[in-house]
């Protein structure tokens, strides 16, 4: 199996450098990133408590490899958060690319839905009051405000919706949409919440 370079750790997903800030070698990455996605996976079933062995078992990787790049289950909570909060964030420029304003918005809220269903596996963990949870509510605030932020700003600018919505409350309520278990439910609801937004709009229009 591929391992860190002697003497590191992991460091954020993705970035391609350990802790201590050297480079981790290629297939150290490949694994590291198989174990997060199989974490992120086997969470959002069977919570953060589920066997170590089935997340490396889905992983293709062995218990050691796992074992070398998170010591601790908090380490590879933390950075299932982290990726999800990342891959979230990072969708919001390339939407915005690609679509209208409005479109953007409604396509980001959908994905950010499918995010909270990933979270609701993190859940217990993350209000356990274990201490190496601490950063993590900065870490989300940080990355999805802004990235919100920016397509209600752009979105409002073209008059599709209203011009008074604070991001972070919008992600709160999206949140809270999201608390029963049907995923179906929570997008049909966060479907109604982005109709919601045009109201009172001087061009809101369907997506």
């Amino acid at each position: 199996m591929g391992e860190i370079e002697h003497g590191d750790t992991p460091g954020a997903p993705g970035t391609g450098r350990s802790a201590s800030g050297r480079r981790v070698r290629a297939d150290a990455q490949r694994n590291i990133t198989a174990v997060l996605d199989a974490a992120k996976a086997v969470f959002a079933v069977s919570g953060v408590d589920a066997p170590v062995r089935e997340i490396a078992a889905r992983a293709g990787v062995g218990l050691g490899t796992i074992y070398r790049h998170f010591p601790q289950r908090s380490d590879l909570v933390v950075a299932v958060f982290q990726q999800e909060v990342d891959a979230c964030a990072d969708a919001a420029p390339v939407l915005a690319a690609e679509y209208e304003p409005d479109a953007a918005l409604a396509r980001w809220l959908r994905r950010y839905t499918g995010f909270i269903a990933t979270k609701r596996g993190l859940a217990a963990a993350l209000h356990s009051g274990d201490p190496a949870f601490e950063p993590l509510p900065a870490y989300f605030q940080q990355h999805l405000v802004p990235a919100l932020g920016s397509l209600l700003e752009s979105a409002a600018a073209t008059g599709a919706i209203r011009a008074d919505i604070a991001p972070y409350e919008l992600l709160q309520a999206v949140a809270n949409l999201c608390l029963p278990a049907d995923s179906d439910h929570a997008q049909r609801m966060v479907d109604l919440l982005i109709d919601g937004l045009r109201y009172g709009a001087p061009g809101g229009r369907a997506t």
